[in-house]
């Protein structure tokens, strides 16, 4: 996006009343550089890193340039949501080795759009911090019970979670996606907002789906991304309908916008929860995956890693 082109199109939005950050519409095309410094190990100590591999779709197309230094990866999915990684295994002579994905992204604006997937089994299922339970049941038969429409429905869901949730970090517990957190403090971030809402839909039998990545800054061209963000979609009437909670919390003004929309400067990483990959962790399945996965003689690891966007044309 040209530089004029962009000022023009945040100061639109924020003539809107859209606020700033504001979000993007149409198109956006980014340099996205996730990359990964090596934790340092002792003498006799084995790492490996599950690594992200950003892959394209109807509304994003990705070029990569990989720069893995001496490392060799192997590539996987797991077979449940097709994600992809690379699996690096590493040891002390590779301390602070720095492994960088470089890609190059061409997104679009997403709005509802038709479903293409045979089987819904795993948008319905209960997940370890998503169960459908009686509670969950209950509540989803309460929010939902005077609209006929999966759409009406899904829009209830979508207005409940955003009246009872704050967005709020502080404390222990959230970031997990724990749909019980969220539904006994009604606090957390955008992980804890998706589940809270992916719970109450599965449990009303309305198919809805979990995904992270990061939302490219709107207001500059170029810099550092603090952190990742997740959003999630429904399915009604045979197309998916995409949903922000905690977007909409944080600017109440577009709360519209995102009962059925999400921005174009957006960059998605993967999909889906509970990731089984092989090989595959000795902790068992990834919760979620968009930051490395580290583990250290089978234990995980905290990560370090740093993400940069640059505009271009």
């Amino acid at each position: 996006m040209k530089p004029t082109l962009f000022l023009f199109s945040f100061l639109l939005l924020t003539s809107m009343g859209l606020g700033s950050p504001a979000y993007l519409t149409g198109k956006d095309h980014f340099e996205f550089t996730y990359a990964l410094t090596l934790p340092k190990l002792s003498q006799g100590q084995k790492g490996k890193v599950w690594l992200p591999v950003a892959t394209s779709d109807r509304y994003q197309k990705v070029e990569t340039q990989k720069q893995l230094g001496s490392l060799s990866g192997q590539t996987t999915q797991d077979p449940k949501f097709k994600n992809t990684v690379m699996v690096f295994e590493f040891g002390p002579d590779d301390a602070e080795k720095k492994l960088t994905y470089q890609y190059k992204a061409h997104r679009l604006e997403k709005a509802d759009y038709p479903n293409q997937e045979k089987s819904l089994k795993a948008y319905l299922e209960s997940e370890p911090l998503v169960p459908l339970d009686e509670r969950f049941k209950k509540m989803a038969q309460e929010i939902t019970q005077s609209k006929k429409t999966d759409v009406e429905k899904g829009r209830a869901i979508y207005d409940y979670v955003l009246s009872i949730m704050s967005y709020d970090k502080t404390g222990t517990g959230w970031g997990r996606g724990d749909a019980i957190y969220a539904c006994d403090t009604k606090k957390g971030n955008c992980t804890d907002f998706h589940a809270l809402f992916i719970a109450i839909a599965r449990s009303a039998k309305i198919p809805s789906r979990f995904m992270v990545g990061f939302t490219i800054p709107s207001d500059k061209n170029e810099g550092l991304i603090e952190g990742y963000h997740c959003w999630a979609e429904f399915l009604a009437d045979g197309k998916w309908i995409p949903v922000d909670i905690s977007e909409s919390k944080k600017h109440p003004e577009a709360r519209e916008y995102y009962f059925g929309h999400h921005p174009a400067n957006r960059f998605e990483m993967t999909r889906g929860r509970q990731l089984a990959f092989n090989p595959m962790p000795k902790e068992g399945p990834i919760n979620f995956l968009v930051h490395p996965y580290i583990e250290v003689d089978g234990k995980s690891v905290k990560a370090a890693p740093e993400y940069f966007f640059r505009r271009i044309q």
